[in-house]
Protein backbone atom coordinates (compact mmCIF):
# COMPACT_ATOMS: atom_id res chain seq x y z
CA UNK A 1 0.00 0.00 0.00
CA UNK A 2 1.32 3.46 -0.90
CA UNK A 3 1.94 6.01 1.83
CA UNK A 4 2.28 9.76 1.44
CA UNK A 5 5.16 11.36 3.36
CA UNK A 6 4.43 14.86 4.65
CA UNK A 7 6.67 17.52 6.21
CA UNK A 8 6.51 16.82 9.96
CA UNK A 9 6.06 19.49 12.63
CA UNK A 10 9.65 20.30 13.63
CA UNK A 11 9.17 23.16 16.09
CA UNK A 12 6.54 25.37 17.62
CA UNK A 13 7.39 28.50 15.59
CA UNK A 14 8.45 26.81 12.33
CA UNK A 15 5.84 27.05 9.54
CA UNK A 16 7.89 25.99 6.50
CA UNK A 17 11.05 24.13 5.59
CA UNK A 18 13.40 23.92 2.61
CA UNK A 19 14.26 20.58 1.03
CA UNK A 20 18.03 20.83 1.46
CA UNK A 21 18.95 17.52 -0.14
CA UNK A 22 17.47 14.23 -1.34
CA UNK A 23 19.66 11.35 -0.18
CA UNK A 24 17.72 8.93 -2.40
CA UNK A 25 16.71 9.28 -6.06
CA UNK A 26 13.26 9.02 -7.58
CA UNK A 27 12.46 5.32 -8.07
CA UNK A 28 14.94 4.06 -5.46
CA UNK A 29 13.91 1.26 -3.12
CA UNK A 30 14.17 2.43 0.50
CA UNK A 31 13.92 0.61 3.80
CA UNK A 32 11.78 1.57 6.76
CA UNK A 33 13.44 4.24 8.97
CA UNK A 34 16.13 4.89 6.33
CA UNK A 35 17.09 8.56 5.99
CA UNK A 36 15.81 9.75 2.61
CA UNK A 37 16.16 13.54 2.77
CA UNK A 38 17.47 16.51 4.74
CA UNK A 39 15.06 19.34 5.60
CA UNK A 40 16.30 22.80 6.52
CA UNK A 41 14.33 25.30 8.60
CA UNK A 42 15.29 28.80 9.66
CA UNK A 43 16.80 27.32 12.81
CA UNK A 44 18.26 23.88 12.10
CA UNK A 45 18.63 20.95 9.68
CA UNK A 46 16.58 17.77 10.17
CA UNK A 47 16.73 14.27 8.72
CA UNK A 48 13.58 12.77 7.16
CA UNK A 49 13.20 9.00 7.57
CA UNK A 50 11.01 6.61 5.58
CA UNK A 51 7.90 5.55 7.58
CA UNK A 52 7.73 2.28 5.61
CA UNK A 53 9.69 0.32 3.05
CA UNK A 54 8.85 0.94 -0.59
CA UNK A 55 9.75 2.66 -3.83
CA UNK A 56 10.34 6.40 -3.58
CA UNK A 57 8.33 8.80 -5.73
CA UNK A 58 9.55 12.39 -5.19
CA UNK A 59 6.91 15.15 -5.33
CA UNK A 60 8.95 18.18 -4.23
CA UNK A 61 12.41 18.89 -5.56
CA UNK A 62 15.62 19.98 -3.84
CA UNK A 63 15.57 23.68 -2.96
CA UNK A 64 11.78 24.01 -2.79
CA UNK A 65 10.26 25.75 0.24
CA UNK A 66 7.21 23.84 1.49
CA UNK A 67 4.80 24.44 4.43
CA UNK A 68 4.48 22.02 7.34
CA UNK A 69 2.13 19.17 6.41
CA UNK A 70 2.85 19.28 2.66
CA UNK A 71 3.27 15.96 0.84
CA UNK A 72 6.85 15.86 -0.45
CA UNK A 73 7.08 12.24 -1.58
CA UNK A 74 5.24 8.94 -1.73
CA UNK A 75 6.40 5.46 -0.82
CA UNK A 76 4.78 2.88 -3.10
CA UNK A 77 4.57 -0.73 -2.03
CA UNK A 78 7.20 -2.70 -3.92
CA UNK A 79 4.72 -5.36 -5.07
CA UNK A 80 2.26 -2.78 -6.39
CA UNK A 81 4.94 -0.96 -8.36
CA UNK A 82 6.39 -4.14 -9.77
CA UNK A 83 2.96 -5.33 -10.99
CA UNK A 84 2.71 -3.35 -14.28
CA UNK A 85 5.80 -4.93 -15.92
CA UNK A 86 4.39 -8.41 -15.14
CA UNK A 87 1.11 -7.60 -16.92
CA UNK A 88 2.78 -6.56 -20.20
CA UNK A 89 1.17 -8.21 -23.22
CA UNK A 90 1.97 -8.26 -26.89
CA UNK A 91 -1.55 -9.29 -27.85
CA UNK A 92 -3.47 -6.49 -29.61
CA UNK A 93 -6.74 -7.68 -28.14
CA UNK A 94 -5.34 -7.49 -24.62
CA UNK A 95 -3.91 -4.02 -25.33
CA UNK A 96 -7.29 -2.74 -26.40
CA UNK A 97 -8.86 -4.14 -23.26
CA UNK A 98 -6.54 -2.17 -21.00
CA UNK A 99 -6.55 1.15 -22.84
CA UNK A 100 -10.10 1.42 -24.12
CA UNK A 101 -11.94 1.56 -20.80
CA UNK A 102 -14.98 3.81 -21.39
CA UNK A 103 -15.16 7.00 -19.36
CA UNK A 104 -18.13 7.22 -17.02
CA UNK A 105 -19.11 9.78 -14.43
CA UNK A 106 -19.30 8.80 -10.80
CA UNK A 107 -21.81 11.48 -9.84
CA UNK A 108 -19.28 13.15 -7.51
CA UNK A 109 -18.36 16.83 -7.91
CA UNK A 110 -14.99 18.07 -6.63
CA UNK A 111 -15.04 21.76 -5.75
CA UNK A 112 -11.64 23.42 -5.98
CA UNK A 113 -11.14 26.48 -3.80
CA UNK A 114 -8.33 28.99 -3.42
CA UNK A 115 -5.77 27.35 -1.08
CA UNK A 116 -3.94 29.19 1.70
CA UNK A 117 -0.70 30.24 -0.04
CA UNK A 118 0.92 32.39 2.64
CA UNK A 119 0.41 33.84 6.08
CA UNK A 120 -0.26 37.42 4.95
CA UNK A 121 -1.96 36.69 1.59
CA UNK A 122 -5.75 37.21 1.68
CA UNK A 123 -6.66 37.11 -2.03
CA UNK A 124 -5.36 35.91 -5.38
CA UNK A 125 -6.04 36.55 -9.08
CA UNK A 126 -6.68 33.82 -11.66
CA UNK A 127 -3.85 34.67 -14.03
CA UNK A 128 -4.14 32.02 -16.75
CA UNK A 129 -6.26 28.94 -17.41
CA UNK A 130 -4.08 26.23 -18.94
CA UNK A 131 -7.19 24.07 -19.58
CA UNK A 132 -10.48 25.02 -21.22
CA UNK A 133 -14.07 24.58 -20.07
CA UNK A 134 -15.11 20.95 -20.56
CA UNK A 135 -11.56 19.61 -20.87
CA UNK A 136 -10.68 16.28 -19.28
CA UNK A 137 -8.05 16.77 -16.54
CA UNK A 138 -6.00 14.29 -14.57
CA UNK A 139 -5.22 14.32 -10.86
CA UNK A 140 -2.30 16.67 -10.03
CA UNK A 141 -2.20 18.04 -13.60
CA UNK A 142 -1.57 21.82 -13.59
CA UNK A 143 -4.77 23.46 -14.83
CA UNK A 144 -4.23 27.15 -14.00
CA UNK A 145 -1.79 29.75 -12.73
CA UNK A 146 -2.80 31.83 -9.72
CA UNK A 147 -1.11 35.12 -8.90
CA UNK A 148 -0.86 36.88 -5.52
CA UNK A 149 0.79 40.17 -4.65
CA UNK A 150 3.98 38.25 -3.83
CA UNK A 151 4.30 35.29 -6.18
CA UNK A 152 2.70 33.12 -8.87
CA UNK A 153 1.48 29.62 -8.01
CA UNK A 154 0.48 26.64 -10.11
CA UNK A 155 -2.94 25.11 -9.41
CA UNK A 156 -3.04 21.30 -9.79
CA UNK A 157 -6.26 19.35 -10.40
CA UNK A 158 -7.59 17.61 -7.29
CA UNK A 159 -9.34 14.77 -9.18
CA UNK A 160 -9.70 13.05 -12.57
CA UNK A 161 -12.66 14.38 -14.51
CA UNK A 162 -14.32 17.09 -16.58
CA UNK A 163 -13.38 20.68 -15.79
CA UNK A 164 -16.10 23.30 -15.22
CA UNK A 165 -14.59 26.78 -14.78
CA UNK A 166 -16.29 29.10 -12.27
CA UNK A 167 -13.80 31.99 -11.98
CA UNK A 168 -12.65 33.43 -15.31
CA UNK A 169 -9.17 34.78 -16.03
CA UNK A 170 -8.26 38.05 -14.22
CA UNK A 171 -10.90 37.33 -11.54
CA UNK A 172 -9.76 38.15 -8.00
CA UNK A 173 -10.88 35.72 -5.30
CA UNK A 174 -10.42 35.59 -1.53
CA UNK A 175 -8.69 32.62 0.11
CA UNK A 176 -11.27 29.82 0.14
CA UNK A 177 -13.14 31.21 -2.88
CA UNK A 178 -14.53 28.74 -5.43
CA UNK A 179 -12.33 28.49 -8.55
CA UNK A 180 -13.78 25.56 -10.48
CA UNK A 181 -15.56 22.24 -10.24
CA UNK A 182 -14.41 18.87 -11.51
CA UNK A 183 -17.01 16.29 -12.51
CA UNK A 184 -15.25 13.18 -11.21
CA UNK A 185 -15.01 10.31 -13.72
CA UNK A 186 -13.67 6.78 -13.92
CA UNK A 187 -11.52 6.00 -16.93
CA UNK A 188 -10.50 8.54 -19.53
CA UNK A 189 -11.70 9.62 -22.99
CA UNK A 190 -9.92 7.96 -25.91
CA UNK A 191 -8.10 11.15 -26.89
CA UNK A 192 -6.79 11.65 -23.33
CA UNK A 193 -5.68 8.03 -23.13
CA UNK A 194 -3.78 8.37 -26.39
CA UNK A 195 -2.13 11.60 -25.28
CA UNK A 196 -0.92 9.88 -22.13
CA UNK A 197 1.64 7.99 -24.25
CA UNK A 198 4.97 9.66 -23.50
CA UNK A 199 6.52 11.58 -26.39
CA UNK A 200 9.83 13.41 -26.54
CA UNK A 201 9.49 16.87 -25.00
CA UNK A 202 11.31 18.47 -27.90
CA UNK A 203 8.69 17.23 -30.36
CA UNK A 204 5.74 18.70 -28.48
CA UNK A 205 5.90 22.24 -29.89
CA UNK A 206 6.18 20.97 -33.46
CA UNK A 207 3.09 18.76 -33.10
CA UNK A 208 0.91 21.48 -31.62
CA UNK A 209 -0.85 24.05 -33.81
CA UNK A 210 0.35 27.57 -33.14
CA UNK A 211 -2.16 30.09 -31.78
CA UNK A 212 -2.24 33.56 -30.32
CA UNK A 213 -0.49 32.07 -27.28
CA UNK A 214 2.57 31.08 -29.31
CA UNK A 215 5.68 32.73 -27.88
CA UNK A 216 3.72 34.28 -25.00
CA UNK A 217 5.21 33.47 -21.57
CA UNK A 218 3.04 32.52 -18.61
CA UNK A 219 3.31 34.92 -15.61
CA UNK A 220 5.76 32.66 -13.79
CA UNK A 221 7.80 32.16 -16.98
CA UNK A 222 7.85 35.91 -17.63
CA UNK A 223 9.18 36.54 -14.14
CA UNK A 224 11.97 33.98 -14.57
CA UNK A 225 12.96 35.42 -17.96
CA UNK A 226 13.02 38.92 -16.48
CA UNK A 227 15.33 37.77 -13.67
CA UNK A 228 17.62 36.19 -16.26
CA UNK A 229 17.66 39.42 -18.28
CA UNK A 230 16.05 37.71 -21.28
CA UNK A 231 13.10 38.44 -23.56
CA UNK A 232 10.54 35.88 -24.70
CA UNK A 233 11.73 36.30 -28.30
CA UNK A 234 13.69 33.24 -29.37
CA UNK A 235 12.50 31.01 -26.50
CA UNK A 236 10.63 27.93 -27.74
CA UNK A 237 7.30 27.29 -26.01
CA UNK A 238 6.18 23.75 -25.23
CA UNK A 239 2.85 24.70 -23.65
CA UNK A 240 -0.63 24.71 -25.10
CA UNK A 241 -0.62 26.54 -28.44
CA UNK A 242 3.12 27.24 -28.15
CA UNK A 243 2.88 29.12 -24.83
CA UNK A 244 6.21 29.51 -22.99
CA UNK A 245 5.91 27.59 -19.73
CA UNK A 246 7.81 27.89 -16.46
CA UNK A 247 9.94 24.87 -17.46
CA UNK A 248 10.82 26.48 -20.82
CA UNK A 249 11.97 29.64 -19.01
CA UNK A 250 14.09 27.65 -16.55
CA UNK A 251 15.82 25.80 -19.41
CA UNK A 252 16.45 28.94 -21.47
CA UNK A 253 20.06 30.09 -21.46
CA UNK A 254 20.85 33.82 -21.12
CA UNK A 255 23.26 33.64 -24.03
CA UNK A 256 20.57 32.62 -26.54
CA UNK A 257 18.52 35.82 -26.48
CA UNK A 258 18.66 39.28 -24.99
CA UNK A 259 16.28 42.02 -23.93
CA UNK A 260 15.52 44.64 -26.52
CA UNK A 261 16.97 47.97 -25.50
CA UNK A 262 16.01 51.41 -26.73
CA UNK A 263 18.77 53.21 -28.61
CA UNK A 264 20.39 55.97 -26.61
CA UNK A 265 19.59 59.53 -27.67
CA UNK A 266 22.12 61.02 -30.07
CA UNK A 267 23.00 63.71 -27.56
CA UNK A 268 23.77 61.22 -24.78
CA UNK A 269 27.50 60.95 -24.00
CA UNK A 270 29.16 57.65 -24.79
CA UNK A 271 29.54 55.30 -21.84
CA UNK A 272 33.18 54.47 -21.24
CA UNK A 273 33.85 50.99 -19.82
CA UNK A 274 37.07 49.28 -18.92
CA UNK A 275 36.18 46.18 -20.90
CA UNK A 276 35.97 44.09 -17.71
CA UNK A 277 33.16 41.71 -16.81
CA UNK A 278 29.84 43.23 -15.70
CA UNK A 279 28.04 39.99 -14.93
CA UNK A 280 25.44 39.75 -12.18
CA UNK A 281 23.94 36.75 -10.44
CA UNK A 282 20.91 36.24 -8.23
CA UNK A 283 20.55 33.71 -5.44
CA UNK A 284 17.39 32.92 -3.55
CA UNK A 285 17.59 33.81 0.14
CA UNK A 286 17.71 30.79 2.43
CA UNK A 287 15.05 30.32 5.09
CA UNK A 288 17.65 31.06 7.74
CA UNK A 289 18.71 34.33 6.08
CA UNK A 290 15.08 35.45 5.61
CA UNK A 291 14.29 34.74 9.26
CA UNK A 292 17.41 36.58 10.47
CA UNK A 293 16.45 39.60 8.36
CA UNK A 294 12.85 39.58 9.59
CA UNK A 295 13.83 39.32 13.26
CA UNK A 296 16.52 41.98 13.12
CA UNK A 297 14.11 44.46 11.57
CA UNK A 298 11.45 43.54 14.13
CA UNK A 299 13.86 44.16 17.02
CA UNK A 300 14.83 47.58 15.65
CA UNK A 301 11.16 48.53 15.29
CA UNK A 302 9.78 47.04 18.51
CA UNK A 303 12.41 47.90 21.15
CA UNK A 304 13.82 51.12 22.57
CA UNK A 305 17.39 50.06 21.83
CA UNK A 306 20.41 52.07 23.00
CA UNK A 307 24.12 51.22 23.15
CA UNK A 308 26.66 52.20 25.80
CA UNK A 309 30.43 51.73 25.44
CA UNK A 310 33.49 51.18 27.60
CA UNK A 311 37.05 49.98 27.17
CA UNK A 312 38.90 47.17 28.91
CA UNK A 313 42.61 46.76 29.53
CA UNK A 314 43.06 43.13 28.51
CA UNK A 315 46.62 42.79 29.83
CA UNK A 316 45.68 41.03 33.13
CA UNK A 317 43.54 38.44 31.30
CA UNK A 318 46.17 37.95 28.59
CA UNK A 319 48.95 37.52 31.15
CA UNK A 320 46.90 34.98 33.13
CA UNK A 321 45.99 33.11 29.95
CA UNK A 322 49.61 33.03 28.74
CA UNK A 323 50.81 31.75 32.12
CA UNK A 324 48.34 28.87 32.48
CA UNK A 325 47.06 27.98 28.99
CA UNK A 326 49.44 25.02 28.51
CA UNK A 327 48.58 23.52 31.90
CA UNK A 328 44.88 24.20 31.27
CA UNK A 329 45.00 22.42 27.90
CA UNK A 330 46.93 19.49 29.34
CA UNK A 331 44.52 19.00 32.24
CA UNK A 332 41.16 19.61 30.56
CA UNK A 333 41.87 18.84 26.90
CA UNK A 334 40.49 22.18 25.72
CA UNK A 335 42.10 25.54 25.02
CA UNK A 336 41.72 28.52 27.35
CA UNK A 337 40.13 31.34 25.37
CA UNK A 338 38.75 34.78 26.17
CA UNK A 339 35.10 33.66 25.99
CA UNK A 340 35.21 31.81 29.31
CA UNK A 341 36.53 34.95 31.07
CA UNK A 342 33.81 37.09 29.51
CA UNK A 343 31.09 34.54 30.25
CA UNK A 344 32.06 34.31 33.93
CA UNK A 345 32.30 38.11 34.22
CA UNK A 346 28.90 38.55 32.55
CA UNK A 347 27.23 35.97 34.81
CA UNK A 348 28.57 37.70 37.93
CA UNK A 349 27.36 41.10 36.68
CA UNK A 350 23.93 39.73 35.73
CA UNK A 351 23.42 38.56 39.32
CA UNK A 352 23.98 42.14 40.50
CA UNK A 353 21.82 43.73 37.79
CA UNK A 354 18.92 41.31 37.15
CA UNK A 355 17.09 43.69 34.79
CA UNK A 356 19.83 43.09 32.21
CA UNK A 357 18.99 39.38 32.43
CA UNK A 358 15.22 39.92 32.11
CA UNK A 359 12.72 39.98 29.23
CA UNK A 360 9.29 41.46 28.49
CA UNK A 361 6.25 39.21 28.12
CA UNK A 362 3.26 41.38 27.18
CA UNK A 363 2.69 43.60 30.24
CA UNK A 364 5.05 41.70 32.54
CA UNK A 365 8.81 41.67 33.12
CA UNK A 366 10.22 38.16 33.49
CA UNK A 367 13.29 37.95 35.75
CA UNK A 368 15.55 34.89 35.59
CA UNK A 369 17.57 33.53 38.53
CA UNK A 370 19.81 31.65 36.09
CA UNK A 371 22.10 32.72 33.25
CA UNK A 372 21.52 31.00 29.92
CA UNK A 373 24.17 32.75 27.85
CA UNK A 374 23.69 32.75 24.06
CA UNK A 375 26.92 32.84 22.04
CA UNK A 376 26.70 34.16 18.47
CA UNK A 377 28.43 31.83 15.98
CA UNK A 378 29.00 32.67 12.32
CA UNK A 379 28.39 29.73 9.95
CA UNK A 380 28.34 29.37 6.14
CA UNK A 381 24.51 29.38 6.36
CA UNK A 382 24.34 32.54 8.49
CA UNK A 383 24.44 33.62 12.12
CA UNK A 384 23.16 31.17 14.74
CA UNK A 385 23.04 31.63 18.51
CA UNK A 386 23.38 28.41 20.55
CA UNK A 387 22.86 28.62 24.31
CA UNK A 388 25.15 27.71 27.23
CA UNK A 389 22.68 26.59 29.91
CA UNK A 390 23.22 27.64 33.55
CA UNK A 391 26.55 29.25 32.69
CA UNK A 392 26.73 30.77 36.17
CA UNK A 393 27.27 27.30 37.68
CA UNK A 394 29.88 26.10 35.15
CA UNK A 395 33.65 26.19 35.62
CA UNK A 396 36.01 27.79 33.10
CA UNK A 397 36.87 24.45 31.47
CA UNK A 398 33.20 23.45 31.27
CA UNK A 399 32.34 26.73 29.53
CA UNK A 400 35.20 26.31 27.03
CA UNK A 401 34.17 22.70 26.30
CA UNK A 402 30.54 23.71 25.76
CA UNK A 403 31.54 26.55 23.42
CA UNK A 404 33.67 24.17 21.32
CA UNK A 405 30.85 21.60 21.17
CA UNK A 406 28.14 24.07 20.19
CA UNK A 407 30.30 25.92 17.66
CA UNK A 408 31.23 22.65 15.97
CA UNK A 409 27.60 21.55 15.67
CA UNK A 410 26.63 25.02 14.40
CA UNK A 411 29.17 24.93 11.56
CA UNK A 412 28.03 21.41 10.62
CA UNK A 413 24.38 22.50 10.65
CA UNK A 414 23.53 19.92 13.33
CA UNK A 415 22.23 22.16 16.13
CA UNK A 416 18.86 21.10 17.52
CA UNK A 417 15.97 23.45 18.25
CA UNK A 418 16.52 22.97 21.99
CA UNK A 419 20.16 24.02 21.71
CA UNK A 420 19.14 27.34 20.14
CA UNK A 421 15.97 28.07 22.09
CA UNK A 422 15.81 30.33 25.11
CA UNK A 423 18.79 32.31 26.32
CA UNK A 424 18.64 35.24 28.70
CA UNK A 425 21.68 37.24 27.53
CA UNK A 426 23.89 37.17 24.42
CA UNK A 427 27.62 37.64 23.80
CA UNK A 428 28.87 38.32 20.27
CA UNK A 429 32.52 38.61 19.28
CA UNK A 430 33.03 40.74 16.17
CA UNK A 431 36.67 41.11 17.11
CA UNK A 432 37.55 37.80 15.49
CA UNK A 433 36.77 39.45 12.12
CA UNK A 434 38.69 42.65 12.97
CA UNK A 435 35.82 44.85 14.16
CA UNK A 436 37.01 47.79 16.27
CA UNK A 437 33.56 49.05 17.35
CA UNK A 438 29.94 48.16 16.64
CA UNK A 439 26.40 48.48 17.98
CA UNK A 440 25.09 44.90 18.19
CA UNK A 441 21.34 44.28 17.82
CA UNK A 442 19.47 42.65 20.71
CA UNK A 443 18.56 38.98 20.34
CA UNK A 444 14.80 39.12 21.08
CA UNK A 445 13.12 38.51 23.49
CA UNK A 446 16.27 39.21 25.52
CA UNK A 447 16.87 42.74 26.76
CA UNK A 448 20.64 43.11 26.24
CA UNK A 449 23.64 41.92 24.23
CA UNK A 450 27.39 42.41 24.85
CA UNK A 451 29.63 43.05 21.85
CA UNK A 452 33.33 42.19 22.03
CA UNK A 453 35.81 43.71 19.56
CA UNK A 454 39.43 43.37 18.47
CA UNK A 455 42.31 43.98 20.84
CA UNK A 456 44.59 46.84 19.77
CA UNK A 457 47.64 48.23 21.55
CA UNK A 458 46.96 51.86 22.45
CA UNK A 459 48.66 54.46 24.64
CA UNK A 460 46.80 54.99 27.92
CA UNK A 461 47.55 56.99 31.07
CA UNK A 462 48.06 54.86 34.21
CA UNK A 463 49.07 56.57 37.47
CA UNK A 464 50.25 59.66 35.63
CA UNK A 465 52.34 57.76 33.07
CA UNK A 466 51.60 56.99 29.43
CA UNK A 467 51.95 53.27 28.74
CA UNK A 468 50.96 51.01 25.84
CA UNK A 469 48.30 48.46 26.73
CA UNK A 470 46.14 45.96 24.77
CA UNK A 471 42.71 47.62 24.78
CA UNK A 472 39.33 46.19 23.76
CA UNK A 473 36.20 48.28 23.28
CA UNK A 474 33.01 46.76 24.72
CA UNK A 475 29.49 47.66 23.57
CA UNK A 476 26.31 46.89 25.50
CA UNK A 477 23.09 47.29 23.51
CA UNK A 478 20.03 47.23 25.77
CA UNK A 479 16.27 47.71 25.75
CA UNK A 480 15.56 51.01 27.49
CA UNK A 481 12.02 49.84 28.26
CA UNK A 482 13.44 47.54 30.96
CA UNK A 483 16.96 48.76 31.63
CA UNK A 484 17.72 52.30 32.77
CA UNK A 485 20.90 54.11 31.82
CA UNK A 486 22.33 53.75 35.32
CA UNK A 487 21.89 49.97 35.27
CA UNK A 488 23.36 49.54 31.79
CA UNK A 489 26.44 51.65 32.52
CA UNK A 490 26.95 50.05 35.93
CA UNK A 491 26.65 46.56 34.43
CA UNK A 492 29.31 47.31 31.81
CA UNK A 493 31.61 48.90 34.40
CA UNK A 494 31.25 45.78 36.56
CA UNK A 495 32.25 43.55 33.63
CA UNK A 496 35.24 45.84 32.98
CA UNK A 497 36.36 45.67 36.64
CA UNK A 498 36.32 41.87 36.76
CA UNK A 499 38.20 41.50 33.48
CA UNK A 500 40.87 43.98 34.55
CA UNK A 501 41.25 42.10 37.86
CA UNK A 502 40.50 38.40 37.06
CA UNK A 503 41.12 37.44 40.70
CA UNK A 504 37.65 38.83 41.44
CA UNK A 505 36.13 36.06 39.31
CA UNK A 506 37.75 33.45 41.58
CA UNK A 507 36.96 35.20 44.84
CA UNK A 508 33.49 36.36 43.80
CA UNK A 509 34.06 39.99 44.84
Amino acid sequence: MSQQVKVPAVGESITEVTIANWLKKDGDVVKMDEVIAELESDKATFELTAPQAGILKIAKQKGEVVPIGTVICELADGAAVAAPPETKSTSPSQTNTTTAQPMKTTGAIKEMKVPAVGESITEVTISTWLKKEGDYVRLDEVIAEVESDKATFELPAEANGILHIIAKEKTTLPIGGLICKIEVTEGAPAAAAASATPTPAAAAPANQPLSYAAGTPSPSAAKILEEKGMSAQGVAGSGVGGRITKEDALKAQPGTTAKETKPAPASAPAVVTSGGSRNERREKMTSLRKTIARRLVAVKNETAMLTTFNEVDMKPVMDLRTKYKEQFKEKYGVGLGFMSFFTKAVCAALKEYPAVNASIDKDEIVYHDYCDVSVAVSTPRGLVVPVIRNAESLSMNQIESEIVRLAGKARDGKLSIEEMSGGTFTITNGGVFGSMLSTPIINAPQSAILGMHNIVERPVAIKGEVVVRPIMYLALSYDHRIIDGRESVSFLVRVKEMLEDPGRLILGV
